[in-house]
């Protein structure tokens, strides 16, 4: 048979592929089912689960200090947000007040720690696209955060840095000095990351108008954070609904209307320079005080319902609680962001390439550990 006949009919037959659940470019325990016909993606399912851990049912047996150490492991690049939505709920709850200190430093940490996710979602994406170069710089400078955070909270990762009430520690007496070092430094090195990767005409032709997605099309699929905002849909939970000191400080809400992978790609490129913005108009003026207000050991709710929502690195987090006025919730339900935009993988890859399915998933950048919960 002609070779020529063989390649046209292998291309016609649609085949179902494996990709995952352990792979490179899904930077984590996830399974994707591609329907191909030759190269081209007709179908992709996503197949969770692989690590869930049961973390809401968990949540029952819990009190509302310990459960904070359960949301540093679901978006483990969003652990201060996490614990903040759990904080916050709970401070809801109670009618509690909070000092202006705590609030201020609150709003640091988190914008400090969406840089640093931010960051490694630049790296990665490089790496996927073969800009190898991009996961040392990347990891380089997300080091300077960590080192801030290991130095206040005693840990890099997963910091269980907030609790009810305020902070489990006051900030280290070199914070403010190694942030605005920091601050300095990464000012003058974010341009290095537009010449080496958001200029580069391979990564333009692999991004521009490739898994593109209506404001309309976002909303539906409940796309949240970066994601969203890449296709005009504006969700900045932290500029519809203030919390911490976020209705103190001006910045912008980054939003870009193409919907492609370019689009999301420079939201969060743009949102690294607001997220430092913010941090400079609070680093000179946190203010004295309590890092915490006192605290009962056993913390009780009042019956009833609260819902807390934050803006994570990749989107609204959000806390739901039922409480029958006992020391654990009766249920808690969280809104995972990841959950939402993975949803939305299939309509963006559907007739394109399995080159584009990397790209389009890295643009996504989902934690699959807040998928599966």
């Amino acid at each position: 048979m002609n070779e020529e006949i063989i390649l046209k009919e292998a291309d016609e037959q649609e085949i179902s592929i494996n990709m995952g659940p352990q792979h490179p470019s899904t930077h984590g325990v996830l399974r994707l089912v591609l329907s191909l016909k030759g190269e081209m993606v007709q179908k992709v399912e996503p197949h969770c689960g692989y690590i869930h851990r049961g973390m809401e049912k968990m949540t029952e047996s819990m009190t509302y200090q310990q459960i904070i150490h359960l949301t540093d492991r679901l978006d483990y690049l969003s652990a201060h947000m996490n614990n903040a939505a759990v904080c916050l709920a709970v401070e809801k709850a109670l009618d509690i007040e909070v000092p202006e200190r705590v609030k201020v430093i609150r709003t640091i940490m988190d914008e400090l720690a969406r840089i640093a996710s931010h960051q490694l979602w630049w790296c990665s994406f490089g790496m996927d696209l073969g800009g190898l170069t991009c996961f040392f710089y990347g990891l380089r400078d997300r080091e300077k955060i960590l080192d801030i955070f290991e130095e206040t909270t005693g840990s890099r990762l997963i910091q269980s840095y907030y609790c009810p009430g305020g902070l489990m520690a006051d900030i280290h007496p070199n914070f403010q000095q190694k942030v605005k070092e920091f601050i300095k430094y990464f000012r003058k090195i974010l341009p290095e990351y537009d010449e080496l990767l958001s200029g580069n005409i391979i990564m333009m032709e692999r991004a521009k108008g490739i898994g593109k997605m209506s404001k309309e099309e976002a909303i539906s699929f409940g796309m949240t954070g970066p994601s969203g905002r890449g296709s005009g849909f504006s969700c900045d939970v932290r500029k519809h609904h203030p919390y911490h000191a976020y209705d103190k400080v001006k910045f912008n809400e980054v939003l870009r209307t193409e919907g492609d992978t370019y689009a999301r790609y420079m939201v969060r490129m743009d949102e690294m320079r607001e997220s430092m913005n913010i941090i400079e108009q609070l680093i000179d003026n946190i203010p004295d005080g309590d890092f915490a207000v006192k605290m009962k050991p056993i913390i009780k709710l009042p019956e009833g319902e609260y819902y807390q929502r934050v803006e994570a690195a990749r989107g609204e987090f959000g806390v739901y609680i039922i409480s029958k006025g006992e020391k654990n919730p009766y249920r808690m339900k969280f809104r995972s962001p990841n959950f939402s935009n993975l949803s939305a993988l299939d309509a963006l890859t559907r007739g394109h390439k399995i080159a584009d399915l990397i790209a389009i998933g890295g643009s996504l950048d989902y934690v699959i550990p807040d998928i599966d919960r």
